[in-house]
C-alpha cells in the first residue's frame, strides 16, 4: 500500500523533497518583490533625514513656537524602534506559537508589519520636508539674533537664526505630521489588529476581554503621542494626523495577507501566492483531484463561501462578477422579447 500511494503521490520521497524545494523557491521569488520594496522604502526613509526640506517662514511673536528645547526626550528614536518595530515582531511570534504556531503565518504577519511602518515613514517623511511647519520649540532652535522683529509687511525667514548646528536647524522645521506617533501607531496598530484576528473580536458574542486585548497596544501608542506635546516637539494637530495616518495604513498593510476582522477564518492569513501541487488519481483520460485535496468551503456568516487553501484562505476573486453581469444581460434580452 505505502508503494501504491507514493505512485499516486507522484513518486518516492525524493521527487516529493524536491517538489518542495522547488515550491519554496517559488514562494521565495514570489514575495521578493515585497520585501525589496518594503527594504527600498526603509532606506528612503532614513535618506530624507538629512533633507534641507521647505522651511516656512515664521513670526519672532508667535507664542506657539515660543517652547524650551528638549534635548532629552521622553521616547528617544531608538526606544520608538523598539517600541513600534521590535516590541511588535517579538509579541506576534509569541502570539503564533500560543495560537496557529504557522511559519507561514508568522512571514506574512512580519511582512505585513514592516510594509506599513515603511509607508507610514515614508508618507511621513516627504509631508514634514515639504509641509515645512515650525516646531513649537523653534525658537529655541533657532536662537534668533538679539533684538530681532519681523518686517513691516511680513514674517521673518532662518536668516535671522544663529545656530551652527545643521541637525537641530533641519529638524525644526519638521513638525507635521508626527513621526514618533506615525511609526508607533502603524506598528503597534498593526499588532493590535493582528491580536483582533486571532481573538475573532467581531464574532458578535461580546467577550470584553478579548477587546481590552485587542486595543492594549493602541494604548501605548496613545502614550507615546501624548509624550511629544510634553516634549514641546509637536503641536496637538501634528500627532492626530500623524496618529490617524499610522493606524490607517497599519489596517491597509493588515488587509494586504489577512482577511476581513469579520470572518470566521480571521485568525488565518491568506494562503501562499503559490499553490500545492494537487495529488491527481491518474486516468487514461482525465485527472482528478484526489478527494483530501479538493477545495474546502466554510460559511462566512453573511451568506457567503470562503475557500481554504494550504491552511490559509483564499482572496475572494471578483472574476464571477464578469459571469454575473452576463447572465444580467441576458436575462433583460429575455424579458424584452417577451414584453414584445
Amino acid at each position: 500500500m505505502t508503494s501504491i500511494g507514493k505512485f499516486f503521490r507522484g513518486g518516492g520521497g525524493g521527487s516529493t523533497k524536491r517538489t518542495d524545494n522547488k515550491r519554496r523557491l517559488k514562494l521565495a521569488k514570489s514575495y521578493a518583490p515585497d520585501w525589496i520594496i518594503t527594504i527600498l522604502l526603509a532606506i528612503l526613509f532614513f535618506a530624507l533625514n538629512d533633507v534641507h526640506g521647505f522651511r516656512r517662514e515664521f513670526s519672532v511673536n508667535d507664542e506657539t513656537i515660543r517652547f524650551p528645547y528638549a534635548v532629552h526626550e521622553r521616547v528617544p528614536d531608538i526606544a520608538l524602534y523598539f517600541i513600534a518595530v521590535v516590541a511588535p515582531i517579538v509579541l506576534q511570534l509569541a502570539i503564533n506559537l500560543f495560537s496557529v504556531r504557522s511559519f507561514w503565518d508568522y512571514h506574512v504577519s512580519v511582512l505585513g508589519l514592516i510594509l506599513g511602518l515603511v509607508i507610514t515613514g515614508a508618507i511621513t517623511q516627504f509631508t514634514k520636508i515639504t509641509v515645512g511647519r515650525p516646531r513649537p520649540d523653534l525658537l529655541s532652535r533657532c536662537m534668533p539674533i538679539p533684538g530681532s522683529e519681523d518686517p513691516t509687511y511680513g514674517l521673518s525667514t532662518d536668516a535671522i537664526c544663529t545656530q551652527t548646528n545643521n541637525a537641530i536647524m533641519i529638524d525644526g522645521w519638521r513638525s507635521f505630521p508626527s513621526g514618533h506617533s506615525s511609526l508607533s501607531f502603524a506598528g503597534l496598530g498593526f499588532l493590535s489588529f493582528y491580536l483582533a484576528g486571532k481573538l475573532h473580536l467581531f464574532d458578535t458574542r461580546g467577550h470584553h476581554f478579548k477587546a481590552w486585548l485587542s486595543i492594549t497596544p493602541l494604548f501605548g501608542a496613545t502614550l507615546v503621542a501624548i509624550s511629544r506635546t510634553m516634549d514641546y516637539r509637536h503641536h496637538w494637530q501634528d500627532v492626530i494626523g500623524g496618529s490617524i495616518l499610522g493606524l490607517v495604513v497599519s489596517f491597509f498593510a493588515y488587509r494586504q495577507y489577512f482577511p476581513s476582522l469579520a470572518s470566521p477564518m480571521s485568525h488565518r492569513p491568506y494562503s501562499p501566492r503559490v499553490p500545492r501541487d494537487e495529488e491527481v488519481l491518474p486516468t487514461s483520460n482525465t485527472q482528478y483531484p484526489a478527494p483530501s485535496v479538493l477545495p474546502q468551503y466554510r460559511d462566512s456568516g453573511d451568506g457567503e463561501q470562503t475557500e481554504l487553501v494550504n491552511g490559509g484562505v483564499r482572496k475572494p476573486d471578483p472574476g464571477h462578477l464578469d459571469d454575473i453581469w452576463r447572465e444580467g444581460e441576458v436575462h433583460e434580452m429575455q424579458s424584452s422579447g417577451d414584453n414584445a
